[in-house]
């Protein structure tokens, strides 16, 4: 097959097999779907690199200079074409692929020694749809000097008018100012560093680092004769009475303030949690200081109830089961056992509740309490 004849089919082949995945994108501007597809393509140069392996090497050197500019290398390069992650629409770069096959085919078999840059080669030189760095439009004109603190407007393109976009914090038609906001902490021939004012700082921005150095303060914030611009506590009453809902409480921020909700055992509160209240909701009463669920506290001795109950009903069975029997001593122990069972067990739970921990207990000691029950 003829080099130029492989490439609309490849190039055909890559383009429906990528309609079915590609979803549909902006199309780019054209210095950048130049680039896209520059960099798509030295990729493929890059992924199809061979090197030396041994031997004899003024043969491997004759047989790369071949491969180099080779129609296997070429075809291997269109197989991944417009394929890479960074591609934005892979459709239009195969569509400009095939468009500029004839130039990338030119470079490729002729230009890589004398050209080595494809980008400048072909988007610049050929295409014209960009610029070399630090020029814009139409002509590519020289970018206006940014001082390192922004960026010229359409640099490297045939777009854009070449004035600067200054960085967050800087201003100026060179950007070798400091914003509104910011204040000047260094300054030398070749460099200027601009520092944003602290968060108290209003309009008019400051003179330096910290509260102090305010021309005048944020709202939520007051000047003082000595500390500078201060934090107004918001939900101090005679600050702001009616802050939040009654059923919330005032939480102040620096500058400004928030409403959290109350805990649920509350009605109106101070602050976050049971022990916080003002008074206790309905089904709430206070103890030990907290509005405590009555309801669970009812569920509560309810379980001990039925719990104590189950125990006495064991004792009763114990005792049925054994009172007609001629083996009274037997029916004593098992008697005692269950007895002993029952009061370490609410011990244990009683233990648990309060404390949070485990009670340790003597199984020499339990020994002997049953062996004195007998």
């Amino acid at each position: 097959m003829r080099l130029k004849n492989c490439w609309p089919a490849t190039l055909a082949l890559l383009t429906v097999a990528s309609a079915s995945f590609s979803a549909e994108k902006p199309v780019p501007p054209p210095c950048r779907a130049c680039t896209q597809l520059v960099g798509s393509f030295k990729e493929g140069l890059e992924r199809t690199k061979r090197g030396h392996g041994g031997g004899d090497t003024a043969w491997e050197e004759e047989k790369l200079r071949s491969y180099k500019n080779s129609e296997v290398r070429l075809v291997e390069i269109q197989e991944k074409l417009c394929s890479d992650p960074g591609v934005v629409n892979k459709d239009h770069c195969h569509n400009l692929a095939n468009e500029h096959e004839a130039l990338l085919e030119d470079w490729f078999t002729h230009k890589q020694t004398d050209s080595p840059d494809l980008q400048s080669w072909l988007c610049v030189d050929q295409l014209a749809v960009c610029c070399p760095a630090n020029t814009f439009g139409a002509d590519c004109q020289p970018c206006t000097d940014c001082s390192g603190n922004g960026k010229c407007k359409g640099a490297g393109t045939r777009k854009g008018n070449g004035k600067c976009k200054c960085d967050t914090g800087y201003a100026g038609q060179n950007c070798n100012e400091c914003g509104l906001t910011h204040y000047e902490s260094f300054r030398d021939e070749k460099k200027l560093l601009c520092t944003q004012c602290h968060a108290a700082c209003g309009e008019g921005g400051c003179t330096g680092g910290g509260p102090k150095s305010c021309r005048k303060c944020k709202d939520g914030w007051s000047m003082d004769s000595e500390a500078g611009c201060v934090d107004i506590n918001e939900c101090l009453e005679q600050k702001r009475p009616n802050s939040c809902r009654p059923q919330q409480f005032c939480v102040n921020n620096e500058g400004s303030f928030s409403c959290l909700e109350c805990d649920r055992s509350c009605d109106g509160c101070e602050g976050d949690g049971p022990d916080m209240c003002k008074k206790c909701a309905d089904g709430f009463a206070l103890k030990d200081g907290k509005c405590n669920d009555l309801s669970a506290e009812q569920r509560s001795n309810y379980v001990s109830y039925t719990r104590m109950l189950t125990y006495f009903g064991m004792c009763v069975a114990t005792c049925v089961i054994f009172q007609s029997s001629t083996h009274i001593a037997w029916g004593c122990i098992v008697g005692a056992a269950v007895a002993v069972y029952i009061a370490v067990s609410e011990y244990w739970m009683n233990s648990e509740a309060e404390g949070g921990h485990q009670p340790e207990i003597d199984t020499k000691q339990l020994e002997e309490l049953i062996l004195k029950s007998l």
